[in-house]
């Protein structure tokens, strides 16, 4: 049971949830401008959501898993995924700051590197273990050719 809790949705839900409580109750005073934050903020959850959209269609094309933990059946290296090998997590990151700008969330912009931080250590260098184990040499050239978040 917590190994389903532990799932990128989830560290994103528990950072969106900081984020809108530093925002309602703990404002500060600081803000980000309410044009421009609204404008960059909608960009950057846009593009979320359709990283995300573009990198689950790859995942149904080649009938291979998206769950974090399980063992990937086939290494995708078409789509969005020539262009990062992190798609649905920088999709994560952008959803996370769009809404912190949204939000006029100012103190809770320390969130977007920590979040990173802890879906590359909890996620992404186990992932990239488990295919370099199962990938080897194809999953190497993989890496050369194409950066980890951009």
């Amino acid at each position: 049971m917590l190994r389903w809790l532990d799932i990128p949705p989830v560290w994103l839900l528990g950072c969106l949830v900081l984020a809108w409580l530093q925002s309602s109750h703990f404002g500060s005073g600081l803000t980000f401008g309410p044009v421009w934050a609204d404008f960059a903020g909608g960009i950057l959850l846009g593009g979320g959501v359709v990283l995300i959209l573009m990198a689950a269609a790859e995942f149904r094309r080649h009938r291979t898993t998206i769950v974090p933990h399980r063992e990937a059946g086939r290494l995708i290296q078409t789509g969005i995924f020539k262009r990062t090998r992190n798609p649905i997590y920088l999709g994560d990151t952008l959803i996370l700051t769009g809404l912190i700008l949204r939000w006029d969330a100012v103190l809770s912009l320390p969130l977007v590197p920590l979040f990173l931080w802890i879906i590359e250590r909890r996620f992404v260098i186990p992932e990239e273990d488990r295919l370099r184990r199962t990938f080897r040499m194809q999953f190497a050239q993989y890496c050369r050719k194409t950066r980890r978040w951009l």
